[in-house]
């Protein structure tokens, strides 16, 4: 037989290298002046600035994008799913009120498309702008056989830093605050699996068929990124006193809100208190998707949700609707058992 390579087994070593060349000019973009080490050292060093800490807490996260990024594949789009992976480790990281300080990737795929795989770095860098973090590191590897043709899958890693006399973990939300909801950009990163099934394989619908009620092509909505809402807290962190946040991600309000609450208090979410993007009605119309289905499933159009004293509610609300971060008062803390009602 001829000679047998790594290249011929699937491995192209030179375009690993070509692919570093290409990410690290866009990666240095992200850095902070905390970052100790270049692209391409065995580890990365941050160097964390005591002096602004009386006592530091690291905080970590970490997360993937799931399905959504069958829609990238489908739709050959891949400059927006790195957005989400990040949106979605460091939206987590966010609701102890930490600070995001840096991030890292891993993008594995059957057979390395350097100019495709940085695209998908593009948005990771975009994510991690947004965040106020740094791409210190990562893991590129390439699997032949193991993916279909023009595949990958993604994961990454967030830690942020938080005092700890300031942790937010919702342990005083008591009775009477309001909870203010953070409007999403559509559908985020949860519940794909129940919209590929619906559209495409049962619908059979063209992801690049123009959809009126959604005034764009049905791939491109599904493929809004996350919304990243660290400016949003960065606003009002100093200004009021945040109690609880949650991140509303797979199973809904209903099964995320109920995460910050301490014994004896449950939340009322009032139906209608804001607007559901047309994506949500739309899924519910054409499967026939059970209202309890739907809630469980989906953000339902709030892809974040604030607990503050009911005194400083119509400050927030200015304040985020100023900024651009859409918010609304959605609901109240009452006595009860850890659950959510809606009225």
């Amino acid at each position: 037989m001829d000679r047998l390579t790594y290249k011929l087994a699937g491995v192209d070593i030179a375009e690993g290298d070509r692919f570093i060349d290409i990410i690290s000019p866009k990666v240095r973009q992200t850095f902070r002046p905390e970052v100790m080490t270049d692209i391409g050292s065995f580890n990365a060093l941050f160097k964390l600035d005591i002096n602004r800490y009386k006592n530091p807490v690291l905080v970590s996260g970490t997360d993937g994008v799931g399905t959504k990024l069958k829609m990238a594949f489908m739709m050959d789009k891949h400059n927006t799913v790195g957005i989400d992976l990040v949106a979605m480790c460091v939206n987590d990281i966010l609701t102890s009120g930490s600070e995001p300080l840096f991030f890292l990737d891993y993008f594995a795929t059957g057979r390395l498309k350097p100019e495709k795989a940085a695209e998908v770095i593009e948005g990771i860098v975009e994510g991690c702008k947004q965040a106020g973090c740094s791409l210190i590191g990562g893991e590129t590897a390439e699997m032949p056989g193991f993916y279909a043709e023009g595949e990958y899958d993604l994961s990454g890693f967030a830690v942020g830093v938080v005092e700890k006399d300031n942790i937010i973990n919702g342990s005083d939300i008591k009775a009477g605050d309001v909870i203010i909801g953070l409007a999403s950009s559509g559908l985020h990163s949860n519940g794909y699996s129940l919209v590929r099934k619906l559209f495409f394989d049962i619908k059979k619908t063209d992801p690049c068929t123009f959809v009126k009620e959604l005034g764009s092509s049905l791939g491109d909505e599904l493929l809004k990124p996350t919304i990243i809402y660290v400016k949003a807290f960065d606003l009002i962190k100093d200004v009021v006193r945040v109690k609880g946040m949650a991140h509303i991600t797979g199973s809904g309000i209903p099964g995320n809100l109920p995460r910050i609450f301490p014994e004896g208090v449950c939340a009322v979410i009032k139906e209608g208190s804001w607007p559901t993007p047309p994506i949500f009605q739309l899924i519910k119309e054409m499967g026939n998707v059970p209202h309890d289905d739907m809630r469980m499933t989906f953000n339902m159009g709030i892809g974040y949700i604030i607990v503050i004293p009911e005194a400083d509610s119509d400050r927030v609300i200015f304040t985020l609707n100023e900024s651009g971060f859409n918010s609304y008062p959605i609901g109240n803390i009452e006595k009860g058992g850890r659950t959510i009602r809606y009225a």
